[in-house]
C-alpha cells in the first residue's frame, strides 16, 4: 500500500469529465495501481463552456492541486454548429454570445494564465476527442464539425505552446483510431429527446450499459456521438495516464 506524499489532481471540463451519461475516465485511473499516489478532484461540470470554466477558476485553486487537467470545448462547437442548443445553453449556461475559435482562445488563454499565476501546479490542455465518427465525411454538418474540432484542438496545441504548459494529444490519437475504423458514422443532427432516450431511459430505467446503448446506436466509440463509450474512454484514459506518468509540479508554476 502506498504511503507517500498525496498528489491532487483537478480535473476540468463538462460531462466527459463529470462521467455523467458517459465513460468514467477518471474512475479508471483512480482503480490503477500506479496512480494510488493520486487523489483526482473532479471538478467536470455538464454543459460547461470555455467561459464558464473561466467564471469558476476560483474553485480549481482552492483545491491546492499539483497538477490540473483541462479538457473543454465541445460544447463551444455544439453551441456553433446546432441552434437548438444554443438556445438551450444561452439560458442555461449563460452563454453571452455565440463561440467562435477566436473567443475559445481568449477564454483558453485566461484559463491558462490565471492557473499558472495562481497555483503551483503542473497544467495541461488536452485537445477533444472528434464529434461523429465520419473524419472524411462530405455531409455538411459532419464536415463543419471536423473542421471546428480541427481548429479548437489546433488552438489548445498553440496555447500550450505559448504558454508552456502540457498538451495532451487526445485529438491526435482519436482521429488514429477513426481512420482504422471500417465503419463511418456522420453525427448529423442535435436532439434533445435522443439524449434524454438513452440517459433516463435505456440507462436508468432499463438497465443498459453504455456499450449496450452504443451498439443499439450504432456507434463505435461514443454513445450517442459526443459522450465516449468504453472503446473511446480509454483512448482518453490513456492519453492522460501519460501526462500523469511524466515528472510532477514544479515550484513558481513553471512547468
Amino acid at each position: 500500500m502506498y504511503s507517500g506524499p498525496i498528489e491532487t489532481v483537478a480535473c476540468v471540463g463538462s460531462s466527459t469529465t463529470a462521467s455523467k451519461g458517459t465513460y468514467q475516465w477518471i474512475g479508471e485511473l483512480e482503480s490503477r495501481p500506479q496512480n494510488s499516489r493520486i487523489r483526482f478532484a473532479n471538478l467536470g461540470v455538464g454543459g460547461d463552456l470555455s467561459f464558464n470554466v473561466v467564471r469558476r477558476l476560483r474553485h480549481v485553486i482552492a483545491t491546492q492541486p499539483d497538477r490540473i487537467i483541462i479538457l473543454i470545448g465541445t460544447n463551444d462547437i455544439l453551441a456553433s454548429v446546432f441552434p437548438n442548443f444554443r438556445r438551450v445553453i444561452r439560458v442555461w449556461k449563460g452563454l453571452p454570445a455565440e463561440p467562435t475559435v477566436q473567443r475559445f482562445e481568449e477564454n483558453l488563454d485566461l484559463i491558462t494564465r490565471r492557473l499558472r499565476q495562481d497555483t503551483n501546479a503542473r497544467i495541461a490542455l488536452s485537445s477533444l476527442a472528434p464529434v461523429g465518427e465520419d473524419p472524411h465525411s462530405i455531409d455538411p454538418v459532419q464536415s463543419r464539425l471536423n473542421d471546428l474540432c480541427a481548429a479548437y484542438s489546433g488552438v489548445i496545441r498553440e496555447v500550450s505552446s505559448r504558454e508552456g504548459v502540457a498538451y495532451i494529444p487526445l485529438y491526435e490519437s482519436f482521429q488514429d483510431q477513426l481512420v482504422r475504423s471500417p465503419a463511418a458514422k456522420p453525427f448529423t443532427r442535435f436532439s434533445f429527446p435522443s439524449f434524454y432516450r438513452d440517459y433516463l431511459f435505456r440507462e436508468m430505467i432499463l438497465r443498459r450499459s453504455f456499450d449496450e446503448i452504443s451498439k443499439i446506436n450504432g456507434w463505435g466509440f461514443h454513445i450517442d456521438g459526443i459522450h465516449l463509450n468504453t472503446r473511446g474512454g480509454r483512448i482518453l484514459t490513456e492519453a492522460v495516464q501519460q501526462f500523469l506518468d511524466s515528472p510532477g509540479a514544479a515550484s513558481g508554476g513553471t512547468q
